[in-house]
């Protein structure tokens, strides 16, 4: 073994000056080469950073889907809450309008009927009208014709007999002839040969007399002599023709009254019938005109209650399939609320997993410590204390610039850990620096953690504020709307109510007078019907005592004649002033009846509106108590969100440094730490390479 390498001790002089010069040539390489080897990344940490960024962005996720669903139910429920409103209010309007349907259905047909009763008693009354006006004027033409004739026969008459009384005065020879004549015939023809008269005149005078005596012949007694034959002691023919013209006269007069009556009563009548004509065009032109309404009423209730049935069925589906929807939702929700959460779990676990289990076959794989290097490091301790020293630096400057005394607790404790002659320094330095950048980033993660927190909490509660704020606001809005109509409902049930006791007033005052009117047409009526029955009772007594022929005395028949004719006249005044009496009390009992009626009907219409717009507003005022219970509860959730929301902001509000200055010191800190350790590491690996090549270098040389 004589060629074997030699010891340390038995190298020359030379060869140890060399072998420190490589070797601080090697601790140089070393720092030159450990920023490089610095940015590499172990496999594992790689999985486990990936892991936790799945985590962050499911986190993220689930937040978002979070958000979104907390919309999503918010409208949901606004959405319901307006639907099942809606549907509350159109169901009590289709009931209103179908309530008014019928109403107007029952108006209409008692309207119909009406105007078909009216339509045939005014059919009846022209038909009457006509008839009467067709008989008045038949009547009127008979005593034309019979006054015309009478007013001519009476002229004629007189004529005659002024004839034959200036004849018989002159003593004439004709007169002489007509006094022989044995008859009224005999004497006028006589009267014709003489030429005092036209043949015509004495075939009508001999026409009439015959008349006459055929009717004197009748009432004769049996033997008396025949009238036919002219006798002195009947009387000459002056008296005669006087005798017919007189009782000419009595006929033209009977005529005349009889006219004068019937026309009175055809007035009587016609007025009557007029007067019914004039209240049953005006009770029907009224009964159709509130037909018209009534019709038009309906038309318009119809339309309005094919709208609102349909947009009800419409906000009954849309409900329905809101509900739907919404439940549909909630399900998916749930489903991937649940999937999330079993994701996280198993990445929770297999980080967990990873992080216990692989400590060690990290160390020994990616570390590039091993018995070798620990071997050797006796041997390459100056290298280690410089790079050590190296870290420590790094550490110290990085302590410097970011003011913080936990990095220079650190370096100097990584200080203490190269000089404590431990047999591997830079593992405990390594664990050290490795122990403050796993501090750092759980307080970064939790400051990062608090800061979204702080950012979901105050987005969230400064949005709730904002949606309830503006809920409430819409339901003081539609409370204000309620209250608004209600009153104006109240006030027009007022004004209705106060129209209705004017009405009852009125016709309190219409029944009273009517039975006034009543009353006083009863006793004037009595009174004019005694007043004329006496007139016609003293008519029948005068005229019948004047007319007998057989009076003991002079009677005053010229004064009696003047009260007979006085009498007519007050009889013909009574009989028109009883005729105006009942036509005034048809006329005030028609006009009562229809404005009782009209009175009804305005009374029964106001009526029925004062009860709906009582049910209206009793029912916006439940909707005001509904709704101001709605505002009350969201008014609370406001109040909480508000209490919250200045607590969060106490809690979050950036006092001294922002999040932002904090993040950039930490980064800047874990950064510095993270190139230490890196500067560490590659001094680990790079003085064990350099170990190994040296023993072998040794071993050849001893060998």
């Amino acid at each position: 073994q004589g060629s074997s390498a030699p010891s340390a001790r038995q190298l020359p002089r030379q060869t140890l000056g060399k072998m420190k010069m490589g070797f601080a040539a090697f601790a140089c390489l070393l720092v030159l080469m450990s920023p490089v080897v610095a940015d590499q990344a172990s496999p594992v940490g790689k999985a486990l950073e990936l892991l936790s960024d799945i985590q962050t962005k499911i986190i993220k996720e689930g937040e978002e889907a979070q958000k979104t669903y907390a919309e999503f139910s918010e409208w949901c429920e606004d959405r319901a809450r307006d639907l099942s409103h809606d549907i509350k209010t159109g169901t009590a309007e289709v009931e209103t309008l179908k309530a008014s349907i019928a109403e107007s259905d029952a108006s209409i047909l008692e309207l119909t009927t009406k105007i078909d009763d009216l339509a045939g008693d005014i059919a009846t009354d022209e038909a009457d009208l006509k008839a009467g006006t067709e008989i008045r004027d038949k009547e009127h033409a008979d005593f034309a014709a019979e006054e015309s004739e009478l007013v001519e026969t009476i002229d004629m008459l007189d004529r005659a007999t002024g004839i034959l009384e200036r004849e018989m005065a002159k003593g004439s020879a004709s007169m002489l002839q007509m006094k022989n004549a044995q008859s009224v015939a005999t004497a006028l023809a006589a009267m014709v040969q003489a030429s005092m008269m036209s043949s015509a005149d004495a075939h009508r005078l001999t026409a009439l007399v015959q008349s006459g005596q055929t009717s004197d012949d009748a009432d004769a007694e049996p033997g008396a002599p025949a009238a036919a034959v002219y006798e002195s002691q009947s009387g000459n023919i002056v008296d005669t023709l006087k005798d017919i013209s007189e009782k000419a006269e009595t006929q033209l007069d009977e005529a005349r009254k009889k006219e004068t009556a019937n026309l009175q009563n055809f007035e009587m009548l016609k007025q009557s019938i007029s007067d019914e004509l004039k209240f049953g065009n005006k009770d029907m032109g009224a009964s159709k005109n509130t037909l018209a309404q009534a019709s038009e009423a309906k038309a318009t209730a119809e339309g309005d209650l094919e709208t609102a049935s349909k947009e009800l069925a419409e906000d009954s589906k849309a409900n329905g399939e809101l509900h739907q929807d919404c439940m549909s939702k909630a399900e998916d929700f749930e489903a991937e609320t649940k999937s999330r959460a079993e994701e996280l779990k198993a990445l929770a676990e297999a980080k967990k997993v990873i992080a216990e289990a692989t400590g060690g076959a990290t160390d020994i794989v990616y570390s590039g410590a091993s018995f070798i290097q620990a071997a050797s490091r006796s041997r390459i301790s100056s290298a280690a204390d410089l790079k050590g020293f190296e870290a420590v630096r790094m550490v110290r400057d990085l302590a410097r610039r970011q003011n913080s005394a936990a990095l220079a607790q650190l370096a100097a404790r990584m200080a203490s850990a190269g000089h404590s002659g431990a047999a591997d320094p830079f593992e405990k330095i390594k664990g050290l620096i490795a122990d403050m950048i796993e501090k750092l980033e759980s307080k970064a993660a939790a400051d990062a953690t608090k800061k979204s927190y702080c950012d979901k909490e105050l987005k969230e509660s400064t949005e709730k504020k904002a949606e309830q704020t503006s809920e409430v606001e819409k339901l003081t809005t539609r409370i204000e709307q309620r209250a608004a109509k209600s009153a104006e409902l109240k006030d027009e049930v007022k004004e209705l109510q106060s129209q209705l006791a004017k009405l009852m007033s009125t016709q309190a005052e219409m029944d009273k007078m009517r039975s006034t009117d009543k009353e006083v047409y009863t006793t004037e009526k009595a009174d004019m019907e005694l007043g004329l029955s006496g007139v016609k009772m003293a008519l029948k007594v005068l005229s019948e005592y004047y007319a007998k022929q057989d009076k003991s005395h002079s009677a005053a028949e010229g004064a009696g004649g003047g009260i007979i004719g006085l009498l007519e006249v007050v009889e013909s005044d009574f009989s028109k002033g009883l005729a105006e009496i009942e036509s005034t009390e048809e006329s005030a009992a028609a006009t009562y009846e229809q404005e009782t009626k009209e009175n009804d009907i305005e009374k029964t219409m106001k009526t029925k509106d004062v009860e709906h717009k009582i049910k209206e507003h009793t029912y916006l005022d439940g909707e005001v108590k509904s709704i101001s219970a709605d505002r009350a509860n969201v008014q609370a959730e406001l109040d909480s969100v508000l209490e919250y929301l200045k607590g969060i902001e106490g809690e979050c509000t950036e006092v001294a440094e922002t999040y932002g200055d904090r993040t950039a010191h930490r980064e800047a800190e874990i950064t510095g730490l993270k190139e230490a350790l890196a500067t560490l590491e590659t001094e680990t690996a790079l003085v064990q390479t350099r170990a190994n090549r040296r023993f072998r270098g040794i071993a050849r040389h001893v060998v």
